[in-house]
């Protein structure tokens, strides 16, 4: 009896509960995961204002490669066995389809509805985690993955929002491209021992290495380049390249894929932000209505949904 009393309390203790532990560093994770969502959300005033017309496979490339190379020497780690084709899936996905179509999409529709178009991600996330992650289908975050497209919608759009089908289709078509590739990111991790930023890196250079032949044969590059456009150019590739996806991929590894995918709201809403701030962009009631629900549905859905009541047979349960 003496001996089980002393085991027991020579066992170590946390001062700290198990929900308490794993709530704090979620929610740190979480803050940091907003930040890449938010510099996302310059791509389209950065795009219109700062980088040379026309060109929307160079803008993808001179995001990826540059910033994947510097992410190749700080990781110090190349791929090995399987992972030389996860990386060049993931990098096709994430970088190499997701960057020209998001500057195709940018260039032929104003930045509030390109950013629109993004905030579907959310819902191809939850959908897409059932199918390949055989997750269950998280109705609480489905709900609320609705309701902040809805309210991106009202934010961005307005009466004055002007559509075009090969910027639409470009729009659509890169957000299923990064969903699946969010999705994929998850359900393979990275290697044991292998750096965040190691991984990033595979994925921005193996983006880059598909643009580059691509950029020279279809389009080519700009005549003139000049210190604004420099200036914008390394704003992506340092900024909404290298920094945001080393924080996005590291984070989708610690929190829930539909959790983490509801992060994207922010960037819709910077892009019109940004729209009243630089360019005298004004909300109206419907806007603030927008803004009100969108914000409110990616800080409700970092929440965990109602839990279910399970009930055990030959268990009544007390009224």
């Amino acid at each position: 009896m003496t001996t089980e009393v002393l085991e027991a309390s020579s066992a170590p203790q946390s001062p700290v509960p198990a929900d308490r532990r794993r709530t704090l560093p979620l929610a740190l994770v979480t803050v940091l995961a907003a930040l890449a969502p938010l510099s996302w959300g310059t791509t389209y005033l950065v795009t219109t204002d700062f980088l040379p017309a026309g060109h929307p496979l160079f803008a993808g490339l001179a995001r990826a490669l540059p910033a994947g190379l510097v992410a190749l020497a700080l990781g110090r780690a190349l791929p090995r066995g399987i992972w030389w084709f996860r990386a060049a899936v993931l990098g096709l996905l994430n970088i190499g389809f997701f960057f020209p179509l998001l500057f195709i999409s940018a260039g032929h529709l104003p930045g509030g509805v390109a950013a629109t178009l993004g905030a579907a991600q959310p819902l191809v996330v939850v959908f897409l985690a059932v199918a390949v992650l055989k997750e269950k289908l998280a109705f609480w975050r489905l709900a609320w993955a609705v309701v902040g497209a809805v309210g991106v919608a009202f934010v961005v759009l307005g009466r004055s929002a002007a559509l075009d089908a090969v910027g639409v289709v470009a729009g659509l078509a890169g957000t299923a491209s990064m969903a699946l590739g969010i999705v994929l990111t998850k359900k393979w991790g990275k290697p044991d021992g292998v750096r965040p930023i190691a991984v990033v890196g595979w994925q921005l250079t193996a983006g880059g290495l598909f643009l580059l032949p691509l950029t020279l044969l279809v389009e080519g590059l700009p005549e003139v380049v000049d210190a604004r456009g420099l200036a914008g150019y390394l704003w992506l590739g340092l900024v909404g390249g290298l920094l945001a996806y080393a924080l996005w991929f590291w984070a989708i590894g610690k929190l829930p894929v539909t959790r983490a995918s509801l992060l994207g709201f922010l960037s819709p809403l910077m892009a019109a932000t940004l729209g009243v701030l630089v360019k005298g962009e004004t909300f109206g009631p419907l806007q603030l209505l927008g803004l009100v629900l969108a914000f409110g549905a990616m800080l409700l859905g970092q929440l965990r949904g109602p839990r279910r009541v399970e009930r055990r047979p030959g268990v009544r349960t007390p009224r």
